[in-house]
């Protein structure tokens, strides 16, 4: 086992029975937010296991999660489609494990876009290699790169309506979910989210709280005293705070792992690498056409 490996297991020990698990603990299920939820849920009152995100798992480790199904009190999950990547890892198939006696929660992916309307996450399984610095791309840069400038900024209206959408879609997805927090986002502000899909701190108090509320606990929430998910903070616009009316400090450069990184660094080396893959910069123009129009037509 290399040093890595053998580290990352020690970094889940409970999950891989090196240590015990404490008795009616929870696990939740899902992405890298899911271990933001479990950080600020964790208290004595209310134990938590820490486990892999859901993407990393393998067919190994799918006995140590039984193990835990077969145990914890609760289990708290994201959505999560049947056979996901092969695996008997959809949520009802997760849920339809438990112990008789545990009680299964379903919470929302949260995945806001108003504040940050310049930015697309995309999976392309054709080209798996991320573009350099971060895994994010700007809709302005993607259009330049296929010869369809676009303006560098939307007026106020414009990102009222992105972010209605981007609202809406989120209500959308809660239809199905046991606990809500879209209701957080009809005044954004750029507290709640760092970039489109990582949100910040107010976000994991809120939904922590409601999910103990929704089990019943007594258990009061863990505020971590440090930001979750703050590896990447997108840049926060001025026309953006604009558009809501928000009187706070503005940067059109990213913060990486604490540092800053200008906006022109950023383009710059994502500009080389579409340049390198124009079939890439072809299927993500197809797959934006609605935000690409939207941007056209403001």
């Amino acid at each position: 086992m290399t040093p890595a490996a053998e580290a990352r297991r020690q970094h889940y020990a409970e999950f891989y029975d090196l240590a015990e698990h404490p008795a009616g603990a929870t696990i939740v299920v899902g992405n890298c937010q899911a271990e933001s939820l479990r950080i600020v849920l964790q208290s004595p009152e209310f134990p938590t296991v820490r486990i892999p995100p859901v993407h990393e798992l393998t067919a190994e480790d799918l006995p140590h999660l039984d193990r835990l199904l077969s145990d914890v009190a609760f289990v708290i999950s994201q959505p999560i489609k049947d056979d996901y990547r092969g695996f008997p890892l959809g949520t009802r198939q997760i849920l339809a494990r438990m112990a008789p006696t545990a009680r299964g929660l379903t919470i929302p992916i949260v995945r806001y876009t108003g504040l940050h309307p310049f930015q697309a996450v995309i999976r392309d399984p054709a080209l798996p290699e991320a573009p350099p610095v971060v895994d994010y791309h700007d809709v302005r840069e993607l259009a330049r790169a296929a010869g369809l400038p676009l303006p560098e900024s939307l007026g106020r209206a414009a990102v009222r309506a992105i972010g209605e959408d981007s609202l809406t879609e989120l209500r959308r997805r809660e239809e199905v979910i046991d606990v809500a927090i879209s209701d957080l986002f009809v005044q954004p502000s750029f507290d709640l989210m760092r970039t489109i899909n990582h949100p910040g701190n107010p976000v994991w108090l809120t939904l922590g709280e409601r999910v103990l509320s929704a089990l019943g606990s007594a258990a009061t929430v863990n505020d971590p005293g440090r930001p979750l998910l703050s590896s990447i903070i997108a840049p926060r616009e001025s026309w953006v705070a604009a558009a809501w009316d928000l009187d706070t400090e503005t940067s059109p450069d990213w913060v990486i792992t604490g540092e800053p990184v200008t906006a022109d660094a950023v383009q710059s080396a994502q500009a080389a690498w579409y340049h390198e893959h124009p079939e890439f910069v072809a299927r993500a123009v197809r797959r934006l056409a609605p935000t690409l129009e939207r941007w056209r037509a403001a």
